[in-house]
């Protein structure tokens, strides 16, 4: 390798020696190894080349145009070299691999690593799968809603006391970051009617929602939440009586999705619960399947786990959907699919769903080619 014209020359350094002995290190060096240990102390944070161009502020300053230019010159000679060797190094091992006894031209490169279903996804594409087999179709909603389709138009007006129940994320345009699923209750019938629809219906929303929550191991800013409405028209029965959806429906349709979402029997219990769009409301728990009903940290110590909010449509609800309550009943429910997710994963903590961790998400079936 021949070495550069001399670029400089002074009194104070001479820097045509050090370029001829980098360069015939470079040609001397053995291996791929060794190229990198030398590159490494050429041009490493102390490096030889790199303490050659600082030492162009220890000159003289009628020295330091014509030494800088020159330092610069052999630095990119000296990585020009290395490139070159390297290049030479890589070129050759691949020549020894090509004529190796076991190499197979045929046999095919390594596959790329298939990627998985987030398990929210996973489950709240079976669920859909399992109420659209019971009869529901599926709706979907704006994640920014108004405050009517959020709170007035379910029962929620503006000095109800629920409203602080439900930190939410104000806009400001005056909309806001949906609370729940529930505005597409509305939304739904209110297209349906106006279109000439009449029940019976069966409709599922799932979707994300956003609250102003303090994180921890069992609440999160932003979750998903998978809404149910069922409304029928009130019949009169052989016996004169009324009969329209009841919760007896609703506890049928409630056992049967969970018995087959978190494959397992579990217990459940009905207990009441407030929610202005439902009357009556009911809280759907499950038997905590960490500590057995023992009492423990996701539990709170109560032994169950909160699953559920269901209940009988309020009036209010069916009649700002376009319905007269008279006429029509139903019942609405909606599960958060991270507790459901948690529940049948064994999951203790809901922050890894968002946490982006690969050792948490390659735990779950990876996506079919």
């Amino acid at each position: 390798m021949s070495s550069a014209v001399v670029l400089y020359s002074s009194p104070h350094m001479d820097i045509t020696a050090k370029q001829d002995a980098w360069l015939q290190q470079v040609a001397a060096a053995e291996d791929a190894a060794a190229l990198a240990g030398l590159e490494s102390r050429l041009f490493g944070p102390k490096g030889e080349v790199v303490e050659l161009v600082r030492s162009v502020t220890s000159l003289p300053k009628e020295e330091r145009p014509a030494f800088g230019k020159a330092a610069n010159a052999i630095k990119q000679l000296v990585e020009a070299a290395l490139r070159q060797r390297r290049e030479g190094f890589e070129a050759e091992e691949l020549d020894r691999e090509l004529v190796a006894a076991d190499f197979d031209p045929t046999e095919p490169g390594p596959r790329a690593r298939r990627g998985a279903l987030h398990p929210i996804t996973i489950v709240q594409n079976e669920l859909v799968d399992l109420f659209t087999s019971m009869g529901f179709r599926w709706e979907d909603g704006p994640e920014i809603e108004s405050e009517y389709f959020n709170f007035d138009a379910l029962n929620i007006p503006g000095d109800h006391p629920a409203r602080e129940s439900q930190d939410t994320f104000w806009l400001d345009d005056g909309n806001l970051l949906r609370t729940h699923t529930s505005p597409v209750q509305v939304r739904t019938l209110q297209r349906l009617v106006k279109a000439g629809f009449e029940p019976p219906l069966k409709v599922i929303v799932p979707g994300r929602c956003f609250r102003s929550e303090t994180v921890d191991k069992t609440h999160e800013h932003s979750f998903y939440q998978m809404e149910g409405l069922v409304v029928d028209r009130v019949q009169k029965g052989a016996d004169g009586r009324s009969h329209g959806v009841s919760t007896a429906n609703l506890i049928h349709t409630m056992k049967t999705c969970l018995r087959v979402i978190l494959e397992r029997d579990v217990e459940v219990r009905l207990r009441p619960g407030f929610f202005p769009f439902v009357e009556p409301g009911f809280e759907l728990d499950v038997n905590c399947p960490f500590c057995r009903e023992g009492g423990c940290s996701v539990c709170k110590q109560t032994g169950w786990i909160e699953i559920l909010p269901c209940g009988m449509v309020h009036p209010n609800v069916l009649r700002e959907g376009g319905l007269d309550p008279e006429e029509f009943t139903g019942f609405a429910f909606g599960m958060g699919l991270q507790r459901v997710v948690m529940l049948r994963y064994g999951i203790d903590d809901i922050r890894h769903f968002m946490g982006g961790d690969l050792r948490f998400l390659s735990q779950f079936p990876e996506v079919a080619r």
